[in-house]
């Protein structure tokens, strides 16, 4: 079985922050409805890579930035994620078993628990972004909201799940599958890095950079999915692997070849190094998450 690379200690500082502040933002499971609670910990809380938080972290530290805002982003982004997956693993739509090596919400909780779980991690993560307690200025924290609904909506993460439903059993154009991927899983993505920036108060031309940067990283991640889905093991990767072949998805390998796909992977890493380059040493972490997106094993 092949591991994920190790790593550094600000990466896992950065994970165990995100666990801490997940946990606490949660609701606990000693009051009515218990077992929606329930189900909100267990989707959240099994597992997962914390790769949006971490790009909220490293993000303001690149920029010299810490405040409780940053906690706040980094657990509405995740549980925006989490409400997402929750959601696509449901039989009517990707139908999923097995997510992060349990059982999916569905299976564990059924249907319509799972359901209202995923609706009620999403209105914890706006709810989140709108505390005056924790969050920046108000124009600061409106742009904020702006920036996450903007990433979940039809411009975005639910309107490339719908790109990728409509995508199943036909061929799509390598631009076109880029396109649904930007929108699916880039755009989450893009959000977390934005979040960050805004909380630190960045300039136009810094936000640009880094968008460039999540943009890169975003689609480098699916084409690592997508390989990953040829390559790998159901125990290792936690969910079921060969699926989207199984399902007659699009994906970059059935487009490009597995060899293409490496290229381009390579591409959109060094792209991603490149924006980031004029931060300097600060943006350590941020090249450790573009190294991370393409090096890791499940």
């Amino acid at each position: 079985m092949s591991t994920n690379p190790p790593h550094s200690a600000a990466f896992e500082a950065s994970i165990q922050r995100a666990e801490r502040a997940l946990d606490l933002c949660l609701p606990a499971t000693d009051a009515p409805p218990v077992e929606l609670r329930r189900a909100m910990r267990y989707a959240v809380l099994g597992g997962g890579k914390r790769l949006r938080p971490l790009l909220v972290y490293a993000t303001a530290h690149a920029l010299d930035h810490d405040s409780p805002a940053l906690d706040a982003a980094a657990c509405a982004v995740e549980l925006i994620h989490a409400y997402s997956l929750v959601h696509d693993d449901l039989p009517a739509m990707d139908d999923d078993a097995l997510r992060r090596g349990r059982p999916t919400c569905h299976v564990a909780f059924g249907e319509a628990m799972a359901v209202l779980a995923g609706d009620a991690l999403q209105a914890l993560a706006f709810e989140l972004l709108a505390n005056p307690a924790t969050m920046p200025d108000p124009a600061t924290g409106m742009r904020m909201l702006h920036t996450l609904g903007c990433a979940c909506g039809a411009e975005g993460m639910a309107g490339g799940q719908a790109l990728d439903l409509a995508a199943v059993g036909h061929e799509l154009s390598l631009p076109a599958l880029e396109h649904m991927h930007a929108c699916k899983t880039g755009a989450l993505i893009r959000a977390a890095v934005r979040l960050g920036a805004l909380a630190a108060g960045a300039d136009a031309g810094t936000l640009a950079r880094l968008d460039r940067y999540a943009s890169a990283v975003g689609l480098a991640f699916q084409v690592r999915d997508d390989i990953l889905d040829v390559e790998g093991a159901s125990t290792e990767l936690g969910k079921t692997a060969g699926k989207d072949a199984a399902a007659h998805k699009p994906t970059f390998p059935s487009i490009l070849g597995m060899p293409a796909s490496r290229a381009r992977l390579a591409e959109l890493v060094a792209s991603a190094h490149e924006a980031i380059a004029p931060l300097g040493a600060r943006a350590a972490l941020l090249a450790e998450l573009a190294d991370y997106a393409v090096k890791r094993t499940h």
